[in-house]
């Protein structure tokens, strides 16, 4: 896990139960419509369950594609993610504060998948929350939404929006 927000305590949400029973969601979130849905319906669900929420930003590692010729600046890529990882958790920390909900926020490199699982595992998650793509190509070649559902690391709810 290279990005962590510590997550806010029920003592900063009076009346939300921490500890065992308290129901541990875990959602994917790259900044996509289908994955704010799937954000909030996550968050809706731990309010409710007075539950917390761990949003888990997935990037790819590996040589991304570049022209012949033409050296690639991998410190120019990393800063990007690092900042796009900060607007995401800046903006789900609001509206987990806004739902009373705890919320940690993790950026893990690496397959989106894995990530997931991962963190769910780890936090011995109840239940792991992701968007429906609406690309094509992820109809066609298999979403993470359909590679994650045919696992068992944890009970899995796809958000169609």
């Amino acid at each position: 896990m290279t990005l962590d927000t510590p997550g806010t305590h029920s003592k900063d949400y009076p009346g939300q139960a921490a500890g065992a029973t308290a129901h541990v969601i875990v959602v994917g979130l790259d900044g996509s419509p289908a994955s704010w849905d799937a954000f909030c319906w996550a968050a809706g669900q731990a309010a409710r369950g007075n539950g917390r929420l761990i949003a888990v930003y997935a990037t790819p590692v590996g040589a991304p594609f570049a022209p012949a010729g033409v050296a690639f600046d991998y410190a120019a890529a990393e800063q990007a993610c690092r900042e796009t990882a900060g607007q995401l958790a800046d903006e789900a920390a609001q509206r987990a504060s806004e739902m009373g909900v705890p919320l940690s926020f993790v950026r893990e490199s690496g397959d989106v998948i894995r990530a997931l699982t991962s963190v769910a595992r780890s936090a011995a998650a109840d239940l792991v929350v992701v968007g429906r793509s609406a690309k094509i190509v992820h109809h066609l070649a298999g979403s993470a939404a359909r590679r994650l559902v045919s696992r068992r690391d944890a009970p899995v709810t796809v958000v169609v929006p």
